[in-house]
C-alpha cells in the first residue's frame, strides 16, 4: 500500500542539487508537522541530483517516519518532478514547496482552511526578498502569462501551493506545466484562492533559474498552453458498471 494514503496532505519536495539546504529541510519541515492543521507527510523527489542530496535525503527518510523520497533516475526539470510526485501521492491534497525554503512550510497552514472551497489554494508572496532583475524577470513573464491565460493569479512562480489530489491527478503535464498550475486547474472548473505568505531570501544553494528559463522560456510555454487550452477535453463520468 502507497504509504501517503495514511495522511491528508502530502507535501512533494523537488530537489535537484541541494544537499546545502537539506539539513534545513528537515528541521523546517519537521517542526512543521507536529503543528499542521492536517495530517502531513513529506515526498521529497530528487530530480537526477548530481552532487549529495539523494543520500542525505535517504537519511532523513531513515530518520524521520513521517518523510518519504522518490529518485528519478535522470534530470528532467521542476515539471517532471512535481508530475512523478503528484503520480505517487494518495492522500487527498497534494501540496508543493521549494526545496530553498524561500517560503516557509508553515504557511501552509493559511492555505488549508480555504481547500473546502477550492481546488486549488496557492500563495502571493508579500515583499519578495529577491533581486531587483530577479522582481523585473518574474513581474514581465507573470504579466505575458496573464495576458495570455486569462487565469487571475497574481504570482503564480510562488512555491507555496496545495491542489485537491484528484484534480492534480488530471491535469495535463508538459515541460514548463508548473508556470500554469492555476490556469490548468481552472480548465477542470476548479476554483483558485489566492493568500499573501512570508518570502525569504536563499541561505544556501544556487538558484536553478536563470534569464533564459525565468524569462524566455516561459514565453514559448504560454504559446503551448493556449494550443493545449484550445483542444483540451474535460468531462464528467456518468454511471457504469466497472
Amino acid at each position: 500500500m502507497n504509504k501517503t494514503k495514511e495522511y491528508d496532505l502530502t507535501v512533494i519536495v523537488p530537489a535537484y542539487n541541494e544537499e546545502e539546504n537539506v539539513e534545513r529541510l528537515e528541521k523546517t519541515l519537521g517542526d512543521f508537522l507536529p503543528t499542521s492543521k492536517l495530517k502531513t507527510c513529506v515526498l521529497f523527489v530528487d530530480d537526477g541530483s548530481k552532487d549529495r542530496t539523494l543520500p542525505l535525503v535517504k537519511e532523513v527518510c531513515q530518520r524521520n517516519k513521517d518523510f518519504f523520497y522518490l529518485a528519478l533516475k535522470q534530470n528532467g526539470g521542476l515539471s517532471a518532478a512535481m508530475k512523478a510526485g503528484i503520480d505517487a501521492t494518495f492522500s487527498p491534497y497534494v501540496g508543493y514547496i521549494d526545496a530553498d525554503l524561500q517560503t516557509t512550510p508553515e504557511d501552509f497552514n493559511l492555505l488549508i482552511p480555504h481547500l473546502a472551497d477550492n481546488e486549488l489554494v496557492m500563495g502571493i508572496r508579500a515583499s519578495r526578498k529577491d533581486s531587483l532583475f530577479k522582481k523585473l524577470q518574474s513581474k514581465i513573464a507573470n504579466g505575458f502569462r496573464r495576458f495570455m491565460t486569462k487565469d487571475g493569479v497574481a504570482d503564480t512562480g510562488c512555491p507555496l501551493k496545495i491542489i485537491h489530489t484528484d484534480y492534480a491527478k488530471r491535469i495535463p503535464f508538459f515541460t514548463g506545466m508548473h508556470r500554469f498550475l492555476p490556469a490548468l486547474i481552472q480548465l477542470q472548473h476548479g476554483r483558485v484562492y489566492q493568500v499573501p505568505v512570508r518570502h525569504f531570501p536563499r541561505e544556501a544553494g544556487v538558484s536553478k533559474y536563470h534569464l533564459f528559463n525565468r524569462l524566455v522560456q516561459p514565453f514559448g510555454d504560454c504559446f503551448a498552453f493556449r494550443w493545449m487550452k484550445a483542444r483540451y477535453i474535460n468531462y464528467t463520468p456518468g454511471d457504469n458498471n466497472l
